[in-house]
This record gives C-alpha cells, structure tokens and sequence, in this order.
C-alpha cells in the first residue's frame, strides 16, 4: 500500500492541540519561531524547527498531530 507522506509544517491549531494555549497565543509562539529564526512572516515553521524552539521530542510531536 502507498503510504501518505506525513506533513511537514505546523500550523497554530496543531500548537493549540499540543500545548493546550489559545489559538492566539499559538500564533504568537509561530510568530516568535519565525522571528528568531529570521523567516518572513509569510513563511512555514517545520515541525523540526518547533521542537528544536520548544524543546519538546519530535516523536511526541508528530504523535500529537492529527493529519
């Protein structure tokens, strides 16, 4: 069987979902990503990315994140 490729970005609902903040307040932490990293703000944050800011494990990560 084909496998779907699993995603590569983290949007704010994912950060909701994982960290139990606002939708705001995750959009926020996507913003402060972005801006430590020097991205323009209409660019994506990696899950890799997210979890080398947070400090959480990949693992728990992508177990949290419903596709």
């Amino acid at each position: 069987m084909n496998q779907v490729p699993k995603r590569v970005c983290i949007y704010p609902k994912d950060i909701q979902r994982i960290t139990g903040k606002s939708y705001r307040q995750s959009i926020r932490i996507l913003n402060q990503i972005k801006k430590s990293l020097r991205k323009p703000n209409d660019s994506f944050v990696s899950i890799e990315e997210f979890c080398e800011h947070t400090g959480l494990k990949i693992e728990e990560v992508r177990g949290a994140i419903i596709d």
